[in-house]
C-alpha cells in the first residue's frame, strides 16, 4: 500500500544534496511505499496513492535517531538522584546498584521493561534506537542483556566495559571483557563501547577493549570526557570510532582531533571518509550537573554532532529527544535546525545508517529522502521552531516507523 502525506506546512528533510534551501520545503507532500519514502516535493505535484493523510499544515521531521541509550535494566536509583540534587557529586559507582537489580530480574520482566521504554520513546517521535549492555557485567548476564536488546531495539552495543564490579581485579575483569564475554555477546551486537573515565576504565584498559572488539569485527564507540579531560576523544579518533559520547570536557587538541577526523568528508554529498561523531547528552549533563557539552564550538570547528537521550536509571532517566533538542537550543547555542539535525541525521551518522542500504538490508535513517526508511515525526505545530519556542509541551501528533503509523500516535 502507498500513502501520501500532504498539506505539510514545513518538511524538514535533513537532506542537503540539493542545497540547504531544499532541506526545508513548504507546502509539501511525501509518498510512502511500504517501508520506504518513494517521492517528496510540492503538495500540488504529489502523485496519487492508495491512501492519503492530511497533515493540516503541520511540520514533518525525520523520526528522532537516539544513538545512545541504556534500556536493559531493572531497579530504581531515585535515592542517588536526590543525593546528587542535594550536592553530592556524580561518580560511576551507581552502576553497581543497577547491576544487582538487573541480574536478579528474570528474562520476561527484563524484556517487558525494555519494551515499555521503547514504546515510550516511539510515542515521542523516536523511530530508530540504539541500546547497550552494561548492567550484567558477567558473561551470562551480558550475553542475556545483548540477546534481549536484540529483540527490542534497532542497534545493540556491547558495554561490558561499563564498570569493574566490586571485588573484581581490574585487569582480570578487562581480560574477561576482551575474551569470554566478548565471545558470548558477539552474535547479538554490532557495536562495542568502553567507559574511559576515572572510576571506570583507564586509558590502557580501554585500549585493550577497543583493540579486541575491533579485531572481533565490531564497530567502536567510546564514553569519554564526561567527568574531566582524559583519553576518551584521543582513543576514539585514533581507533576510528563511530562516535565519542558525553564530551563535556574538551581541550583544544580534542576539538582539533575531532574536526580533523571529518576533513575528508563532504557534509553536503556525504562522500568521503567519515570521522568520529561527537555525541552530546544534554539531559544527562543537567542531571549530573556537569557543564553542557560545547556543541556550538564543535559545530563551528567542523565536527559532526549528534544529540541522544542517554536514557538510563541513574543519570538520565528520560527518552525525550525533544527535551534534548530544546536544551541544545536554549542552553548550548544551537539553532533549532542544527539541533534537529543532530537529533536525526547526526544520530544516523553516529550509527553508520545515514545513507544507502546496508548489506543487512537496513535503509538509511535520520533524513527524509527517496529510498530512505520512512521514519517520520509529525508535530502538532506549524514549524520545528516550536520545539524550543514551547519548551516542555508534548508536540508529537503522529509517528511512522518504517512506513507503519504507530498505534500510540495521537
Amino acid at each position: 500500500m502507498s500513502l501520501v502525506i500532504t498539506n505539510i506546512g514545513e518538511l524538514m528533510t535533513q537532506d542537503l544534496r540539493n542545497g540547504a534551501d531544499a532541506a526545508v520545503l513548504r507546502d509539501a507532500a511525501v509518498v510512502l511505499e511500504g517501508e520506504r519514502v518513494s517521492w517528496l516535493g510540492p503538495a500540488a505535484s504529489a502523485p496519487a496513492a492508495d491512501e492519503s493523510f492530511d497533515a493540516g499544515g503541520r511540520a514533518l521531521l525525520p523520526g528522532w535517531v537516539d544513538s545512545h541509550t541504556h534500556l536493559i535494566f531493572a531497579g530504581d536509583r531515585t535515592a542517588e538522584f536526590e543525593a546528587r540534587m542535594a550536592g553530592q557529586s556524580y561518580s560511576a559507582g551507581g552502576i553497581a546498584v543497577t547491576m544487582e537489580a538487573t541480574r536478579s530480574t528474570g528474562d520476561f520482566d527484563l524484556t517487558r521493561l525494555a519494551m515499555g521504554r521503547v514504546a515510550e520513546a516511539v510515542s515521542q517521535g523516536t523511530t530508530y534506537i540504539e541500546t547497550k549492555t552494561g548492567y550484567g557485567l558477567d558473561v551470562e548476564n551480558e550475553a542475556r542483556s545483548a540477546r534481549i536488546a536484540s529483540t527490542v531495539v534497532d542497534e545493540v552495543t556491547y558495554l561490558g566495559a561499563h564498570l569493574v564490579p566490586a571485588g573484581a581485579d581490574p585487569d582480570e575483569y578487562t581480560d574477561l571483557v576482551c575474551g569470554p564475554m566478548l565471545d558470548a555477546v558477539r552474535p547479538y551486537v554490532r557495536w562495542a563501547d568502553v567507559f574511559c573515565e576515572r572510576g571506570a576504565f583507564s586509558e590502557e584498559q580501554s585500549r585493550r577493549v577497543l583493540t579486541s572488539c575491533r579485531d572481533a569485527g565490531l564497530g567502536l564507540r567510546v564514553h569519554g570526557n564526561q567527568l574531566g579531560t582524559g583519553a576518551g576523544v584521543r582513543l576514539a579518533t585514533e581507533f576510528g570510532a563511530a562516535s565519542v559520547d558525553h564530551v563535556n570536557y574538551l581541550d583544544d587538541d580534542d576539538v582539533a582531533s575531532l574536526a580533523e577526523s571529518w576533513s575528508g568528508w563532504d557534509a553536503v554529498t556525504g562522500h568521503g571518509a567519515r570521522g568520529t561523531v561527537a555525541t552530546a547528552l544534554p539531559a544527562c549533563d543537567l542531571s549530573t550537573r556537569q557543564p553542557l557539552a560545547p556543541g556550538r564550538q564543535l559545530l563551528d570547528a567542523g565536527v559532526q554532532l549528534a544529540l541522544a537521550s542517554n536514557c538510563n536509571p541513574g543519570t538520565s532517566y528520560t527518552s525525550s529527544m525533544a527535551f534534548c533538542v530544546t536544551t541544545a537550543v536554549l542552553q548550548m547555542g544551537l539553532s533549532v535546525h542544527e539541533a534537529v539535525r543532530a537529533a536525526t541525521y547526526g544520530g544516523a551518522l553516529a550509527l553508520g545508517r545515514e545513507s544507502g542500504m546496508d548489506a543487512d538490508g537496513v535503509r538509511a535513517v535520520g533524513s527524509i529522502a527517496v529510498g530512505h526508511r520512512a521514519d517520520l515525526h509529525l508535530l502538532n505545530a506549524p514549524a520545528a521552531t516550536h520545539l524550543a519556542y514551547r519548551p516542555g509541551i508534548p508536540l508529537t501528533a503522529a509517528v511512522w516507523r518504517a512506513g507503519v503509523r504507530q498505534s500510540h500516535s495521537v
